[in-house]
């Protein structure tokens, strides 16, 4: 009988209708498929379980929680030859014997079944996965536990990801500098292009560990409120605003967005926050923030987008990081956040794709996990590090490979006088990209 990383190999090219990508090694130490280049390990036949029960990514992201698939060599190498499979094809969530009516591949998925071993039920997925979700999606309540299972992890965990900036958004890059000059940089950029000035009142909506606030704060002078839904967050940002004696000038409030009454301020800033809105809530989103605005006031919303589907209405929330990562989290198409923000009022002045500063932003976050590893798994859960590891590798392939971007929308509640308050010349551009 052939081995088991051969007989994977033939399963999976006739499931796929063309050669196989990768390299394999199954769990008998057997190998099958191209060489030099990197490894994908079958570490347990309960990988091929978890695969048949969940066809597609869940599947797969279950197996590579729980350590039953590994890599070996450069992990973005191994995503990229697998953005056709895991990307580019359309998945079938049923059930696998029942989706196929070819019956080679009836065959194939029949010696797949008999390759993964004795199948009675489906193995329990790893204590990762986000389960018991309550309430109606995007319901405050929902909300919060879907927050609280992301950014309570730990910020000592976050630390280790985020390096000292402890900003975890895009970064806006120069060619030599470190991730923290850049993230200050990003920073900056959007404290120049809601034009603050001394005094100015700003709502950080998302405000994460209070980066932004502290920038806006010690640097132009602005009073600053900041929400998250985070009470590891607030807790590390309050800490952090008392130990540069900026407690007069900065309030961190666990709050809702739906639950801010206090406006009008003078600018607001919503730096990766949109993302956990909803697609059902974005016109409501953007309706509470132009009501916050005062006449004149700006808007910086920094939002991470999709490219569209043909069928919009096809559009599905990506399994895997449903599941694991952002629960409920949902991306719109730059048009559709353009267009949102328009109904609600606000005149948008620029759009700033900066697409390229995620991939490279990622990449650094990748190596600082990578670095201190050990101690990452300790806070939290080798099942956790592994999350992350692969949420954020296959996140910079994809900013890498344009199938989502990253755009700066900077609007303005412009008043009846239509007096912006924008520059003629509001950028200067390179003369090469």
């Amino acid at each position: 009988m052939a081995d088991a990383a051969s007989r994977l190999a033939t399963l999976a090219e006739e499931l796929l209708g063309g050669p196989l990508p990768v390299r394999l090694r199954a769990w008998d130490g057997s190998e099958a498929g191209p060489v030099g280049g990197p490894v994908l390990i079958v570490r347990d036949r309960r990988a091929l379980r978890r695969m048949i029960w969940k066809p597609g990514e869940l599947g797969l992201a279950r197996a590579w929680v729980a350590g039953e698939l590994d890599v070996e060599g450069d992990l973005y190498a191994l995503l990229d030859g697998l953005s056709g499979i895991l990307w580019e094809r359309a998945e079938d969530t049923r059930g696998l014997l029942d989706s196929v009516r070819d019956p080679r591949l009836r065959a194939a998925a029949r010696s797949l079944l008999r390759l993964a071993g004795p199948l009675p039920l489906p193995p329990r997925p790893p204590a990762e996965e986000i389960r018991g979700r309550s309430g109606g999606r995007h319901s405050k309540r929902r909300d919060k536990q879907a927050i609280s299972h992301h950014y309570d992890v730990g910020n000592d965990f976050y630390e280790i990801v985020l390096g000292p900036s402890m900003v975890y958004s895009c970064a806006y890059w120069t060619p030599d500098g470190s991730l923290e000059d850049a993230q200050r940089d990003k920073l900056d950029l959007i404290a120049r292009k809601l034009n603050l000035q001394e005094g100015d009142r700003l709502l950080d909506v998302g405000c994460g560990w209070g980066s932004m606030a502290l920038h806006a704060a010690r640097e132009y002078g602005a009073r600053v409120v900041g929400i998250t839904l985070s009470r590891e967050q607030a807790a590390y940002a309050r800490k952090r605003i008392a130990d540069e004696g900026l407690t007069d000038r900065i309030e961190i409030r666990v709050q809702d967005y739906r639950d801010v009454a206090d406006g009008p301020y003078d600018a607001i800033s919503s730096i990766g926050m949109a993302e956990h809105v909803g697609e059902v809530r974005y016109r409501e989103y953007a309706d509470i923030l132009y009501g916050l605005l005062k006449p004149g006031g700006r808007l910086l919303n920094h939002q991470i987008s999709r490219r569209p589907e043909p069928d919009e209405e096809a559009y599905e929330v990506d399994p895997f990081i449903d599941a694991y990562v952002f629960p409920d989290g949902e991306l719109a198409p730059m048009g559709r956040t353009l267009s949102t923000l328009e109904a609600a009022g606000f005149e948008v002045r620029d759009v700033e794709a900066i697409r390229e500063h995620y991939a490279l932003t990622l990449r650094r976050w990748v190596a600082n996990l990578e670095r201190e590893w050990d101690r990452a798994v300790r806070l939290t859960s080798p099942g956790r590090a592994r999350i992350w590891r692969l949420y954020m590798a296959a996140s910079a392939v994809s900013f890498e490979r344009n199938r989502i971007g990253v755009n700066q929308f900077l609007a303005v509640k412009t008043p009846v006088s239509g007096r912006s308050g924008t520059a003629l010349r509001p950028r200067v551009w390179n003369e090469k990209a």
